[in-house]
Order: structure tokens, then C-alpha cells, then sequence
């Protein structure tokens, strides 16, 4: 954090919610990022097979890629 405070414009308070906040993203669970993405594309007006679509084109590129889901394995995340 005291790097981040030293390199760049941010004040320790705004470090400290960015370090948070990255932490939080990576420790996200596959079922976190289903469930939050497909509410965030949804809120742009998609529709489920291109939120399924784009959700399974997404998840290869995370930090740890997880299993290649079908669209009815994140369907069943999402609804149960």
C-alpha cells in the first residue's frame, strides 16, 4: 500500500479501498463471478442466451479459469 500512496495520486484511505477492492475481485468464486456478471449484463438489457454466451467467453481469461461451464451449468448457478 505505501508504494501505491508513493506512485500515484491516491491518498492512504483511497490505497487502502483499491487494495481491497482488487483482493475482493480475485477471491471472487466462479459462482461469484457467474452470479455477479450476469446480474451487471442483464442490467444492460441482454438477454440470457448472449449473458450465457459472453459469461462462458469471460471466464478462460480470469486470473484462475476455471472449468469450461456449458451454458446449462451456468444457468443452474445463477437460478439453482
Amino acid at each position: 500500500m505505501d508504494h501505491l500512496v508513493r506512485s500515484s495520486p491516491l491518498q492512504r484511505g483511497e490505497a487502502a479501498r483499491v487494495v481491497l477492492d482488487v483482493l475482493a475481485y480475485f477471491d471472487e468464486t466462479t459462482e461469484e463471478f457467474v452470479r455477479r456478471r450476469h446480474r451487471e449484463l442483464q442490467s444492460q438489457g441482454l438477454r440470457n442466451e448472449a449473458i450465457f454466451e459472453r459469461i462462458r467467453h469471460e471466464m478462460p481469461h480470469r486470473a484462475v479459469a476455471p472449468p469450461d461451464l456449458s451454458s446449462r451449468q451456468l444457468r443452474r448457478i445463477v437460478y439453482g
